[in-house]
């Protein structure tokens, strides 16, 4: 059988008003057009539905059998639709983002304020993971998107630009580098460093600025997350090398930070799976940290 829902809507309003015309007038079609329509539904069944004279429209024994039905059926579907509407206008359901630590605690607070603020009925789950886990999470669907650090170009994920993040340099107050405006990289060679491991998405671009600048620098530690490098630091055992998003240094730490000459900087970046459509309420979220590019940048330059 081959028939349409506007069959079955034009079919529907002449039972119920027992004339073409003025189910014409409610489809906004013509009377003509209603009685072809309904002419094709029947042709479709090899049913007839409606026994017509030129006085009255009446249902056949099978079109009065068919119409409860077909009315119950209609009105399910326009539910279902109705919901999905809703869930588009309202951005109803749950979006999940995938962060790292320091994204988390810099910029994941302002967006899920943002969030809850503009659509309230939403609900934002952030996974708070090292930046392998969530890539991972992103290609695997346990994620919607991603907010994550410099992701490397590759044809199975969609990626957009958010903000630059600074990298300075971040030592005791009373080490002989704080007392400058600024330090070039090269002041560096043969400080003893105490950097994020491997499972951060920034170690990688210090590594590789520290090969660029022909730098010798020991790696005295290199731990899991900001605070304990500050703490680390603060004890003397070496500077770092620290996105401005790890910052603000802790308050009574005796650390200072100063930009890095000449200026070396990380890209923040938004990451979805290529050719997959996100759920409505995940689309508004991605377009809403977009949005927010602004108010994200004043916060790597407040944090640096």
């Amino acid at each position: 059988m081959n028939f349409t829902l506007r069959q079955l809507r034009a079919f529907c309003r002449v039972a119920e008003h027992a004339s073409f015309s003025r189910a014409g007038d409610e489809l906004g079609l013509t009377q003509p057009a209603v009685s072809r329509t309904v002419r094709e539904l029947e042709q479709s069944l090899e049913l007839r539905l409606l026994d017509r004279t030129t006085r009255e429209v009446a249902l056949t024994a099978a079109g009065a059998r068919l119409l409860p039905k077909l009315r119950r059926a209609l009105e399910e579907l326009d539910e279902v639709l109705d919901a999905a509407r809703k869930e588009s206008e309202q951005a109803l359901g749950s979006v999940h983002v995938a962060s790292s630590p320091t994204l988390s605690a810099s910029l994941m607070p302002a967006i899920v304020s943002a969030c809850r603020e503009r659509y309230p009925q939403l609900g934002l789950h952030l996974h708070d993971q090292v930046q392998r886990l969530n890539v991972a999470a992103v290609r695997g669907g346990e994620a919607d998107f991603g907010l994550v650090v410099e992701p490397e170009p590759c044809d199975d994920l969609e990626q957009e630009t958010v903000l630059i993040d600074d990298f300075w340099l971040v030592c005791r107050a009373d080490h002989r580098l704080a007392a400058s405006e600024s330090v070039e990289w090269r002041q560096l060679d043969g400080e003893a460093l105490v950097l994020l491991d491997g499972s951060s998405g920034s170690r990688p671009l210090i590594d590789q600025l520290l090969r660029e600048h022909g730098l010798d620098c020991p790696v005295a530690q290199q731990l899991g997350h900001s605070n304990s490098v500050f703490r680390m630091v603060a004890a003397g055992i070496g500077v770092s090398v620290s996105p401005g998003l790890a910052m603000p240094l802790p308050d009574g730490c005796g650390l200072t930070a100063r930009p890095l000459v000449p200026r070396a900087s990380r890209r923040i970046a938004l990451i979805r799976r290529r050719n997959r459509t996100l759920s409505p309420a995940a689309e508004r979220v991605w377009r809403l940290v977009v949005e927010m590019r602004g108010q994200l940048q004043a916060l790597a330059r407040g944090a640096g």
